[in-house]
C-alpha cells in the first residue's frame, strides 16, 4: 500500500510503515495537483497538517484512498465527516501535540505577563535613546504563580496545559461538557513521582475567577468567548487561544482590548487565516504567531510515529 506523507514525514516513521510493507512517499503535492498524485500513483493513504485540504470533491474523485490522517490538532481542513461516511478512515494524533501547544501557551502567557510582546518590538528602535523610558513603561509585569488558569477543554492539550500551570504553582480552573475529572500526574528530574485530581466545573465559574483563560476545546463549532463571556471575567484578564480558529470572537476581543476589560491576548490561530485581521496584526497588546501550536521538531516526530502505528494498525 502507498502512503503519501504530503507535509513530510520523520525517518523514524517512514522506516516502522516500509518495515510493514507500505511504501511511502514523501513529496509534497501542490493542492491543485493532489487529485491527480494521487489517482496517478493509486495512493491508499494520505497524511497532512494545516495546509493540504482535504475536501470532499477530492475524496469522491480518489476512490483508491482509504485513510486520512491529520497532524493538526484539529480537522478544520479535512471534511472528515463525509470521509467517515464514505468508508475512510480518519486518524489523528491529538496527544502527541499536547507539550507542544500547552508551551506555546506558556510562551504567549509568560511573554504578556512581562510585556516581552511589546518590549521586543520598542527595544530595537528605542532602546538606545529611550532605555528608561522603555524601563519604566514594562515595569508592571506580573507574575503568574499563585494565579488563577482556567482552561475551556480538558483533553489532552488541556491537561497537559494544567500539568504545567500546576508545577508554576498556580490554581488551576477546568471546564469540559465531556470531561468530568483528570488526574495529572507530574513527573520530576530526579524520578520523583505526584498527581493531582482536577475536577471540572461550570463554565461560569471559569469566567468569573480566572485570571487567564485559555481555550482548547477541540469539540465546540462556535464561539465559546464571545462579548457576552468577557463581560463576566475579571477586568484586566488575559486570554489565549492556541486551540482552534472560530472559539474566540475576535471583533469582541479587540473591543475588550480597547475598553481595558481584557488587558493581553495571544493569539497562534485566527478566524481569517491565512490573512488574519489587520486590526488584529497591529494590535500593540495582542501576541501573536502563526499558527505554529503544534510544529516543533519534537511534535513531529511523535506525531509521524503515532500516525504511522494507527495505519499499520488500519490498513494490514
Amino acid at each position: 500500500m502507498k502512503v503519501l506523507a504530503n507535509e513530510g514525514i520523520s525517518n523514524k516513521a517512514k522506516e516502522t510503515l516500509e518495515k510493514r510493507g507500505f511504501e511511502v512517499i514523501n513529496v509534497n503535492v501542490a493542492q491543485n495537483q493532489l487529485e491527480n498524485y494521487i489517482n496517478d500513483h493509486n495512493i491508499d493513504a494520505i497524511l497532512v497538517g494545516n495546509n493540504t485540504q482535504i475536501r470532499q470533491e477530492l475524496i469522491e474523485d480518489c476512490p483508491s484512498l482509504k485513510l486520512i490522517g491529520s497532524g493538526s490538532i484539529n480537522d478544520d481542513n479535512i471534511d472528515a465527516d463525509y470521509a467517515i461516511d464514505n468508508g475512510l478512515q480518519v486518524i489523528s494524533a491529538n496527544k502527541s501535540v499536547a507539550i507542544a501547544v500547552a508551551e506555546l501557551t506558556f510562551a504567549h502567557l509568560f511573554g504578556m505577563a512581562r510585556f516581552l510582546h511589546s518590549s521586543n518590538r520598542e527595544m530595537p528602535l528605542e532602546g538606545d535613546s529611550r532605555f528608561n523610558d522603555l524601563k519604566r513603561a514594562y515595569a508592571g509585569g506580573i507574575e503568574l504563580r499563585g494565579k488563577t488558569i482556567g482552561i475551556f477543554g480538558f483533553d489532552a492539550i488541556g491537561q497537559e496545559v494544567a500539568r504545567i500551570a500546576i508545577g508554576l504553582g498556580m490554581n488551576v480552573l477546568a471546564t469540559d461538557l465531556l470531561v468530568n475529572e483528570a488526574t495529572i500526574a507530574l513527573d520530576f528530574f530526579n524520578g520523583q513521582k505526584t498527581s493531582f485530581t482536577i475536577e471540572t466545573v461550570d463554565k461560569e465559574t471559569v469566567l468569573k475567577e480566572a485570571n487567564f483563560i485559555t481555550l482548547h476545546d477541540a469539540n465546540s463549532d462556535g464561539y465559546i468567548i464571545s462579548d457576552a463571556e468577557i463581560e463576566k471575567m475579571k477586568d484586566g484578564v488575559g486570554i489565549i487561544n492556541t486551540g482552534k480558529a472560530g472559539l474566540l470572537n475576535e471583533i469582541a476581543l479587540i473591543k475588550s482590548i480597547e475598553s481595558g476589560k481584557v488587558k493581553f491576548a495571544g493569539l497562534d490561530v485566527f478566524e481569517n487565516e491565512p490573512n488574519p485581521e489587520i486590526q488584529l496584526l497591529m494590535n500593540p497588546e495582542l501576541s501573536l504567531t502563526p499558527n505554529i501550536g503544534t510544529t516543533t521538531i519534537d511534535a513531529k516526530n511523535r506525531v509521524d510515529i503515532e500516525l504511522a502505528n494507527q495505519i499499520i494498525q488500519h490498513l494490514s
